[in-house]
């Protein structure tokens, strides 16, 4: 075999072995491409942050908006058999014309809807206040002492169960007024969730907490502040979301009796000039603004939570 033909022969095989080499070389490339592009496509599928948030606000949206929507169907389904009663689009037409002009003042009896407003809104925080002062300390002294308890136990039983408006003619032969009648009836209303919570709340400590106040030989007044009421706390704050629901609540049933200024008497001297609209629209304010002070209270509770 002559040198020329080893040298051809050997050229023959380098070039062999270079083709080999490329075409490894070009899957290896193949194979770092694909990968590229499979985190590629999985970087665009994966939603943004902007999708998520949308998604999420829809699906808190729609449920609601569905509510509602089908509250107005039944609504204006109900109102198309009973022509007495206006349908959504004519009440909110008289809407419209009542809140352009809330605050509108015609004399004692003839006042805007957001006079009535403000005037229930005095009622109740006055008469939820005082109910706050009594049951709240009351609810410590009953959950602290067993003697206490036992004894209030028929009277809350005995009570609570009483209807808020057989209360007002206690109020009005007490207090001779209306107005201070209609507080009473939201104090005896708003005190019995305050007191059952929090003497709940105080029963709940656990007895390690007491006897440790006991070692330390710690007063009446620090074992209140430092131990009970921090741990009494969120119970207390459930007591009062529930007690300002039921102040409310009740307002609105003892103003339709008592008169004078006030959402509920606003709703009476409607319903006796036969203005159902307006009736509608009174039954919307007073739900809208009882959830306004629900939501509120919640807020408020949530931060005074152990969760």
């Amino acid at each position: 075999m002559s040198a020329t033909s080893i040298s051809k022969e050997s050229l023959k095989v380098i070039m062999q072995n270079k083709d080999t080499v490329v075409s490894k070389g070009d899957a290896m490339t193949t194979t770092e491409n694909k990968g590229i592009v499979k985190v590629a496509e999985v970087r665009k599928s994966k939603p943004s942050q902007l999708t998520i948030h949308a998604n999420s606000f829809l699906k808190w949206l729609i449920p609601p908006v569905f509510g509602i929507l089908m509250l107005l169907a039944i609504w204006t389904l109900i109102s198309h058999q009973s022509p007495n009663l206006p349908g959504p689009l004519k009440t909110f037409h008289s809407a419209v014309a009542l809140f352009s002009d809330p605050f509108y003042d015609h004399g004692p009896n003839d006042k805007g809807v957001g006079w009535n407003i403000i005037a229930s809104l005095k009622r109740v925080a006055l008469g939820f206040g005082l109910a706050a002062l009594v049951g709240i300390p009351l609810g410590f002294i009953i959950g602290r002492f067993e003697f206490v308890s036992r004894m209030a136990a028929p009277v809350i039983s005995l009570l609570r169960p009483v209807s808020p408006l057989a209360w007002l003619p206690i109020g009005l032969l007490v207090f001779k007024a209306a107005d201070p009648a209609a507080i009473w009836v939201i104090f005896i209303s708003a005190i019995w969730p305050m007191i059952i919570n929090t003497s709940v709340g105080v029963s709940k400590v656990p007895q390690d907490y007491m006897n440790v106040a006991k070692v330390l030989n710690l007063s009446e007044w620090k074992i209140v502040t430092k131990i009970l009421f921090p741990f009494v706390l969120p119970y207390m704050m459930t007591g009062v979301r529930l007690s300002i629901g039921v102040a409310w609540l009740v307002i609105v049933a003892a103003e339709m009796l008592t008169g004078g200024v006030g959402i509920g008497f606003w709703v009476w001297d409607e319903w006796n000039n036969l203005n159902v609209e307006h009736i509608i629209i009174a039954i919307f304010v007073v739900g809208i603004v009882g959830l306004l002070l629900e939501l509120a209270l919640t807020q408020i509770a949530k931060k005074f939570s152990y969760e």
